[in-house]
């Protein structure tokens, strides 16, 4: 199935902002590092925030197996998840026309619940998301671990991507008599700092070359 070829996916409100290229919806994911999903628990609407991956032609995330609303996920339940990577305001002359660049990807549908082997392949795929070569870094989750987590995937074949970019679309009007305010685009760029040691790590040991190499 196509990006944004069904009746809940297809953007209408400023339908030129939609990309269909299913391209574009894997480097947004890929670029992402939080995602939001929302369900509806005994008539509540809930959004949380989670670590993700993209893992095939599925987006992979897990939680805590004592979260009711995990649990609520995990049992087929209809969910939204998002993701939006924002890479500048845009400041116009008015209030209305002033907006911001972005990239986001709506997903839909019913989450399925991950075990054994298809669990452990999607836990690595988050971590290496994360940090690439992470995976090989770390100790494994142990079997108490896995009982305590819920890992779920959830199909890409429901989804739309919208993009924002360009500078601010100022009416004529306001471009002729506000010529004095200034108008343009404020970029936004994502960085990783210097990492810090845990207080009980050896003085000793050198930062990881996966780390000190990772670069966004």
């Amino acid at each position: 199935m196509s990006v944004g070829s069904t009746d809940r996916t297809r953007v209408h409100r400023l339908p030129e902002r939609a990309v269909s290229d299913l391209q574009a919806l894997h480097q947004i994911l890929d670029a992402g590092l939080v995602a939001h999903v929302s369900v509806i628990d005994d008539g509540q609407p809930y959004v949380v925030p989670v670590g993700y991956a993209r893992h095939g032609d599925d987006v992979v995330f897990h939680g805590s197996s004592a979260s009711r609303l995990f649990r609520t996920l995990s049992t087929g339940q209809p969910m939204c998840f998002t993701v939006t990577l924002l890479d500048g305001l845009v400041l116009a002359r008015s209030a209305f026309n002033s907006s911001m660049n972005y990239r986001s990807v709506m997903v839909l549908g019913s989450a399925r619940l991950l075990t054994d082997d298809a669990e452990l392949s999607a836990l690595r795929a988050v971590a290496e998301h994360l940090i690439p070569g992470q995976w090989e870094h770390i100790r494994h989750p142990s079997a108490q671990e896995l009982k305590a987590t819920t890992t779920l995937a959830l199909s890409l074949s429901e989804c739309s991507v919208k993009v924002r970019t360009g500078e601010p679309h100022d009416d004529a009007d306001d471009v002729t008599h506000l010529s004095h305010v200034w108008a343009g685009v404020v970029p936004i760029r994502e960085t990783f700092d210097t990492p810090v040691a845990s207080p009980d790590c050896p003085a000793d040991i050198e930062l990881p070359s996966h780390i000190r190499q990772w670069v966004r």
